[in-house]
C-alpha cells in the first residue's frame, strides 16, 4: 500500500471470488420485471413488441408490469406527487429488472420514452433506484433497421447505474411484423425478441444477489450519504 499514497486504505476492497460466494444462496422468487414503450399511438409497435416481449418473460418465470405512460407530465411541468409519477417510481423500486422499448423518430428515441427515464429519481437517499437493476433495450423503426434509440438507451442505462445487457432488438418496418390482431409473425426479428428476453433473464439471476456488489464503488465510500445526495441530486439545473 506504500505505493499509493493517494488511497485510503481502510476504504480500499479488492474484488475477491469469495466475496460471491459469501452473498449466499440464491433466491427462489420469479424475477421482477418493468417495461417501459415509447409511444401512445393506438396501434403503437412499440407497445406491441413490448407485449410480446412481457409474453415471453411471463413463459420464463418473470413476474411483469407494464406501465402505462398515458397522462405522464412533462418533468418539472407537475411534482412528483403527481400520481402517474409515483406510480412509475413505485414500479421502478418494485422492480429487479426493465425492458425500455422505443420507436425511433427523427433518428432519436421518443420524447415519452426519454420523459419517462427522465422521471426516474438519480437517487433515494443516497442510492440511485436503478442502480444494479438489469436492463434490455429495443426499438421498433418505420424503415430501415436503425440502432439510434437503443445506443441511446444504452447510454442512459450506464448513466442510471443499470447492468444493460449486451443483446438488443431492432425491428424494421415494424408495420409489417404484427397481424391485425397485433401479435408479432414469426420472423428472424421476433427470434431476437426470443433471444434478447431470454438473456435478460440469465442476467438477472445471476446478478440478482450480487447487483449491490457489484456496483459498489470505492469514490463512494469514501463520500458520505449527505454529499452523494448532494451530487446527484439534479433540482437546481
Amino acid at each position: 500500500m506504500s505505493d499509493l499514497p493517494n488511497l485510503d486504505a481502510a476504504l480500499f476492497k479488492p474484488p475477491l471470488a469469495s466475496d460471491f460466494i459469501a452473498i449466499g444462496s440464491r433466491a427462489t422468487q420469479a424475477p421482477r420485471v418493468l417495461l417501459l414503450y415509447g409511444s401512445l399511438r393506438e396501434r403503437s409497435y412499440s407497445k406491441l413488441c413490448t407485449l410480446e416481449a412481457e409474453r415471453l418473460l411471463q413463459a420464463m418465470g418473470a413476474e411483469t408490469r407494464v406501465f402505462n405512460p398515458s397522462g405522464l407530465p412533462l418533468v418539472d411541468d407537475a411534482p412528483d406527487t403527481h400520481a402517474k409519477v409515483r406510480e412509475l417510481r413505485e414500479l421502478v423500486q418494485w422492480s429487479e429488472a426493465m425492458v425500455w422499448c422505443s420507436p425511433e423518430r427523427h433518428g432519436a428515441m421518443t420524447g415519452l420514452m426519454k420523459t419517462q427515464i427522465d422521471w426516474l429519481p438519480l437517487n433515494a437517499g443516497a442510492v440511485r433506484p436503478t442502480q444494479g437493476k438489469t436492463l434490455a433495450v429495443m426499438q421498433v423503426s418505420g424503415g430501415s433497421q436503425s440502432f439510434n434509440a437503443v445506443n441511446q438507451m444504452r447510454i442512459l442505462g450506464r448513466w442510471m447505474r443499470m447492468l444493460t445487457i449486451p443483446n438488443q432488438s431492432s425491428v424494421a418496418k415494424a408495420f409489417l411484423e404484427f397481424d391485425e390482431a397485433g401479435r408479432m409473425k414469426p420472423s428472424s426479428y421476433y427470434d431476437r425478441i426470443v433471444d434478447v428476453m431470454e438473456e435478460l433473464m440469465k442476467f438477472t439471476l445471476l446478478t440478482r444477489e450480487s447487483s449491490a456488489y457489484l456496483v459498489d464503488r470505492y469514490s463512494e465510500r469514501k463520500e458520505s450519504a449527505a454529499e452523494l445526495s448532494r451530487r446527484v441530486n439534479q433540482a437546481s439545473i
